[in-house]
């Protein structure tokens, strides 16, 4: 079956379609082709080619539409979609093929498309981080004065406010967005390598063409490929672990205070049960657990991948395309569950008979 995300009913509790569209096959396409059309431009403006030819070959990967099941068939055989997708634009380019990916490799145009698709989910996760973050400050304008019991290894500890429960859900949000302003630049990079990493098919060239095509692609520009420097990516997947750690503590809260016999909270949704027409389960902040420990797994994944043999690994890049999407959906998910749930509450704080009002 489909994963939870792509799934047709699971997927109704689990899918970020904004996050998943960011890596979706139409996004990767549009970013490769992105890639191949400011290439060539730059080999024109370098002098590689002359800038007719170059143009010519531009607009030929700006038009060609790609051949999806030759794409599947070319992944089966050769183990990336890079030469097929290559081959297609230059049956398109007539006398302009040779200004076609001329001195890129597979992992340049692969490797840029997927820097496009972090940088684009970082944008996301800040705007969302952003929009939780004032959904919280709101909560604690309208409950945080509110007596409750505080917990200790789950036991009734001394009594604290509102505001001391929900701050650990709402400080963490802030340093998420220092951390992403400082990941950004160390994701959001153009891959420049060509055949071992070095820009050697590109002569004098090789930075000039990177920069240009880094600032075509809206991407900083590294000094060299970072074929086999996997840190970033890595450290993209650990991001995302991070948020949705958070969130999963805020959902692990929820749960806990939403308990019969404790009930600290209130909320005005809540999912069904089949047997039991009493019960208002909470779905969302259960999710918000889960989507944590999803995330928690996966980022061992992304470790293992920063381990490249030598110039470039295929082992450990097939495990990124593998992990990188789940978790980024992972992430935008929790996001919107996080907000829709907390625009839920509305009461928090121990009952009356507690003896805390």
């Amino acid at each position: 079956m489909a994963d939870v995300f792509d799934h047709d009913w699971l997927g109704g509790l689990f899918a970020d379609p904004a996050m998943a569209a960011l890596w979706s096959p139409q996004a990767q396409l549009s970013s490769m082709r992105a890639f191949e059309i400011a290439w060539s431009r730059a080999l024109g403006r370098a002098g590689l080619v002359d800038e007719a030819t170059a143009e010519a070959a531009a607009k030929a990967a700006a038009s060609v539409t790609f051949d999806l099941a030759d794409l599947r068939a070319g992944m089966a055989r050769d183990g990336v979609v890079a030469p097929r997708l290559v081959a297609q634009i230059v049956a398109v380019s007539g006398p302009a093929r040779r200004a076609v990916h001329m001195g890129a490799t597979s992992q340049d145009l692969i490797d840029t498309a997927t820097a496009i698709a972090m940088r684009d989910s970082l944008s996301l996760i800040d705007q969302r981080l952003a929009n939780l973050t004032h959904v919280i400050i709101e909560l604690d304008r309208c409950f945080g004065s509110v007596p409750m019991m505080g917990r200790t290894r789950m036991q009734a500890a001394t009594p604290i406010t509102v505001h001391d429960r929900i701050m650990p859900w709402l400080l963490p949000l802030s340093e998420h967005r220092v951390r992403l302003s400082e990941l950004r630049p160390r994701v959001s990079r153009v891959q420049v390598g060509g055949a071992s990493g070095d820009r050697a098919a590109l002569g004098d060239s090789g930075d000039a063409i990177a920069a240009d095509v880094a600032h075509a692609l809206d991407l900083g520009d590294p000094p060299r490929a970072w074929h086999a420097m996997r840190d970033g990516v890595a450290e993209f997947a650990s991001f995302l672990s991070l948020v949705t750690g958070s969130l999963g503590k805020i959902g692990q809260d929820i749960v806990l205070m939403a308990q019969q016999g404790i009930s600290e909270i209130s909320l005005s949704g809540g999912g069904a049960s089949s047997a039991m027409p009493h019960k208002h389960n909470p779905i969302l902040a259960e999710l918000l657990v889960t989507l944590a420990r999803f995330n928690a797994v996966q980022v061992s994944a992304a470790h293992h991948s920063m381990v490249h043999e030598q110039e470039r690994s295929g082992a450990a890049w097939a495990l990124e395309w593998m992990v990188l999407p789940s978790m980024a959906q992972a992430t935008g998910r929790s996001l919107t569950a996080a907000r829709t749930l907390l625009s839920q509450v509305t009461r928090i704080g121990t009952p009356a008979k507690d003896g805390l009002r």
